[in-house]
């Protein structure tokens, strides 16, 4: 469920104006639902039936520290992707033991860090992965726990940037070299196999592919197993899909069935890494119109602030935070960074008026994260709602903010 609702016409995040947030920190911003944000982590975490599991939220999706030090406390583990995205989930009061590092480029740098911080465990991607954590483990004589992520040759997800589980995706070890991976780990003196991970991409809706990973990845742990190799973990990926348009999709408890079922023999502990499922819909992004030219809709928030439309042809709702404000039209919705692909949406109904502040939907999850400075424009601020109180979470960057890292090679 979504706290993002209209009272007397007028749009508010849980109990608090969107106007009210717009009129003291400007546009464009992130504005975040904490009640939504919990009730949507609740909702995986809860849904565990006969199997122990562990929700690791996907940082990449979101990655405000405030944000993660919220699910953290409320019990949540982490799926990371970066040195990073490891430095804010520990500043965020993370357990090491709740992360997991996934990527294919893993540097020397990462790999030292985590292992230094004793995470729970690194999801290997290539042989050559697994060569480099056993020599680093070596030089520091550590015993490093390990996970094989392999690729099941599936063929899910949504868009074709977001798939991750077939054969010519550059995620994960196919499956005819994990077993001969394992056995090399069996034998290994710095490494220890604790896990299997298989993740077939996002925006996945079809319960039936999450089944069929869940069965692969059995299967292939009671191969592991014929080693003589104990499994602590099946890490059966990311969560569900979410719906930019509508509210019809399964829900986690629908997820969570399908896998315990699947996996019902097995002692291992099921790992899930949910991201735009918890973080989507409790995000939008606010917009100001500030000009009107024939059927254009001029906005202050660009490409650089939103890159999803752009990069996937993304579709989000757009609504007027205030309703009645403005006149009816079908409108091409642009911002101001000078590349055609800057657009919002095309012939999309709406009230506009110049001047209004409208808000983009679903915008939780891969929105702020993926912002940028490209034409030089100040990163937005992010603003977390709680019942009637608003704090903010992130800055707007400053002019000085875009230039203090540049070096000055005048004298």
């Amino acid at each position: 469920m979504s706290y993002f609702s209209y009272k007397n016409n007028i749009l508010y995040c849980e109990k608090v104006k969107i106007s009210d947030i717009a009129d003291k920190y400007g546009t464009p911003a992130y504005i975040y639902s904490k009640k939504t944000l919990s009730e949507n982590f609740d909702a995986y975490a809860n849904a565990f039936d006969k199997k122990s599991g562990l929700i690791c939220f996907s940082v990449k999706s979101l990655s405000n520290l405030s944000i993660l030090k919220f699910l953290s406390e409320k019990g949540s583990g982490f799926d990371i992707v970066s040195g990073g995205e490891l430095e804010r989930t520990l500043l965020a009061g993370a357990d090491p033991k709740k992360i997991i590092f996934t990527g294919i480029a893993k540097t020397d740098e990462e790999i030292l860090f985590g292992i230094e911080k004793n995470i729970l465990s690194f999801n290997i991607e290539s042989k050559s992965e697994m060569m480099r954590i056993e020599k680093i483990a070596r030089d520091k004589k550590k015993l490093v726990d390990v996970a094989i992520r392999f690729n099941p040759e599936i063929d899910a997800g949504g868009h074709e940037y977001i798939k991750t589980g077939r054969k010519k995706d550059k995620f994960g070890i196919l499956v005819s070299e994990t077993l001969k991976l394992a056995k090399y780990i069996s034998n290994s003196e710095h490494l220890n196999l604790i896990g299997l991970s298989c993740h077939i991409g996002s925006q996945i809706f079809e319960l039936d592919d999450f089944k069929a990973a869940a069965n692969f990845t059995k299967k292939l742990a009671e191969e592991v197993n014929k080693m003589n190799i104990e499994l602590k973990f099946l890490d059966v990926g990311g969560g569900l899909g979410i719906s930019y348009t509508d509210s019809n999709f399964p829900s986690p408890k629908d997820l969570l069935k399908i896998i315990e079922n699947e996996l019902q023999d097995r002692d291992e502990k099921i790992i899930l890494e949910p991201g735009r499922s918890i973080s989507g819909n409790a995000g939008i992004m606010i917009s100001k119109i500030e000009y009107i030219k024939e059927n254009y809709l001029i906005i202050d928030a660009g490409m650089n602030d939103l890159i999803r439309p752009a990069l996937y042809n993304a579709k989000h709702s757009v609504i007027n935070t205030t309703k009645g404000a403005g006149n009816n039209g079908s409108w091409t919705i642009v911002g101001p960074i000078c590349e055609s692909s800057d657009v919002l949406a095309k012939d999309y109904e709406m009230e506009a008026a110049e001047g209004d502040i409208i808000a983009v939907e679903t915008a939780g999850a891969y929105g702020h994260v993926m912002s940028s400075n490209y034409n030089s424009r100040r990163k937005p601020p992010e603003i977390l709602v709680s019942n009637d109180k608003y704090e903010l979470i992130r800055k707007r960057e400053t002019y000085e903010d875009l230039l203090k890292n540049e070096v000055d090679l005048s004298g």
